[in-house]
């Protein structure tokens, strides 16, 4: 995993938050959902690369 990698999936997790406490705020439920997938995906992003490198290790 590259520092790149990491900096680019914690800033799509951040902008999933933002987006996620957007919608809370102003009750849009596609804007909140949006930003659940958002972190989500970079969470799984995250776990993937985490997993690649542990192989690569060995």
């Amino acid at each position: 995993m590259g520092l790149g990698d990491r900096i680019h999936n914690a800033a799509e997790k951040l902008h999933g938050k933002g987006k996620k406490a957007a919608g809370g705020a102003s009750g849009n439920q596609r804007m909140r959902a949006e930003g659940k997938g958002q972190e989500f995906r970079a969470d799984l992003k995250q776990a993937g690369e985490k997993i690649r490198q542990a192989f690569r290790r060995h």
